[in-house]
């Protein structure tokens, strides 16, 4: 092959007679073209297709076209072999998520094997040397970009699996995973972003430099993004609340959390009106989470007053019939009355009662009051209101009355 190939090394004598490389080192491109490119196989080929190597090379363009058939071959068999083993694997695991990793992963193998063989091809086409080169990085760019694209696809599907296994990953919850997630992609995208940079030639010493310059500048013009992105990384970390949450903040929003970004949180309100709340936002306000807790049950309480001449018994009795017949009460913890003080006019009461979730609060209420206020008046209970008495005195009246009596205050001792 060297034969074809030394158009690509021109060798000139120095004064010591030293051959030396015409063509300018490049980096690690660089060596990994003259690798290739001054790699013989002629010695690994057996006698026949010795010869025929030989001949082709006679025909470069021929050898070309051959070179990436067979490189599009191999890579298509290697492909259908590792799809064909991880076939078995997934049948005999039964697990359809190392399925997918594996499959992400293995899949530019394909690509990798026919840029092989492509770069092989354009050697042995006679380009000139910097032509050869910028070929050469294109192919090895274009490999990179399959294998980050496929690390990325990974990336998701890893931790989607180690989220399933959050009883044995203790680190990798819902909440945690976004985090995990973007961190993971970040790094991959700086580590392939170098890789693009050595595959170039390019000094990164530079870029670095005004990278850092741009960061101060974004960092004084975006303060208030840089400010939530800081907050929804202290929210995922601290988890004061999850996605699935009912939540009340001090500023008067409430409802479920539908989705929990690095920028913003989303609330889903009782009106099915979805809210957008900044992180730095929520990251300084007072946060209610009605689903925290040992469970997500939710108590509400119904404050009643009865009069005092009422058999308290029965009205006991009474609301805690109106309780065990609703269906949104659930039967434990069971429900209680509780007397909470005696009032100017009544004695007020308060039925305390557990619900599956906070969002049915407002209703589970209405539906107890209704039920209070028909239950009440069939068993004669009265709820007291308050009542005055107005009295007014006539003229006559007034002339009436007795002049009030006016004693000297008693001076003995």
């Amino acid at each position: 092959m060297s034969k074809i190939l030394n158009h690509f090394v021109a060798e000139e004598l120095s004064d010591g007679g030293a051959p030396v490389d015409s063509r300018p080192e490049d980096g690690v491109t660089g060596s990994i073209a003259d690798w290739i490119v001054d790699f013989d196989v002629s010695p690994y080929l057996s006698e026949p297709f010795r010869e025929i190597w030989q001949l082709m090379q006679e025909y470069h363009l021929l050898l070309a076209v051959v070179l990436i058939g067979i490189g599009y071959g191999l890579g298509r068999l290697l492909k259908s072999i590792i799809h064909t083993l991880l076939d078995r694997f997934r049948k005999s695991t039964k697990s359809e998520l190392d399925y997918e990793i594996a499959h992400y992963l293995t899949h530019p193998i394909h690509q990798t094997v026919f840029t092989f063989f492509l770069v092989v091809a354009l050697a042995t086409l006679e380009f000139p040397g910097a032509i050869e080169q910028f070929l050469i990085k294109l192919c090895i760019t274009a490999l990179l970009i399959f294998w980050g694209r496929a690390w990325f696809r990974a990336t998701s599907v890893i931790l989607q699996a180690l989220e399933a296994e959050r009883d044995r990953f203790h680190l990798f919850q819902p909440r945690t995973v976004p985090l995990y997630e973007m961190g993971i992609k970040l790094l991959l995208l700086g580590l392939f972003i170098y890789l693009f940079f050595i595959v170039w030639g390019i000094d990164a010493t530079a870029w670095v430099a005004s990278a850092g310059i741009i960061g101060i500048a974004v960092g004084f013009a975006a303060r208030d993004t840089i400010a939530n992105l800081i907050s929804g990384v202290s929210i995922v970390a601290d988890a004061p609340y999850k996605i699935g949450d009912y939540i009340v903040l001090d500023s008067g929003e409430r409802g479920i959390v539908s989705s929990l970004g690095i920028r913003s949180t989303r609330l889903v309100t009782r009106d099915d009106v979805e809210v957008s709340i900044p992180n730095a936002v929520i990251g300084s306000a007072k946060i209610i989470n009605e689903s925290g807790g040992p469970w997500v049950r939710h108590r509400v309480r119904l404050p009643v007053g009865v009069a005092y001449d009422s058999d308290i018994d029965k009205v006991i009795d009474t609301l805690l019939s109106i309780a065990a017949d609703n269906e949104k009460i659930v039967e434990q913890p069971e429900a209680r009355v509780r007397i909470r003080e005696f009032g100017d006019n009544s004695i007020n009461l308060e039925l305390l009662g557990w619900i599956r979730r906070p969002a049915d609060r407002g209703l589970t209420i209405h539906e107890l009051s209704v039920e209070l206020i028909k239950r009440f008046r069939k068993e004669h209970i009265t709820i007291p209101f308050p009542q005055r008495d107005l009295y007014i005195k006539s003229p006559s009246d007034k002339d009436s009355a007795d002049p009030p009596q006016i004693t000297e205050p008693d001076t003995r001792d």
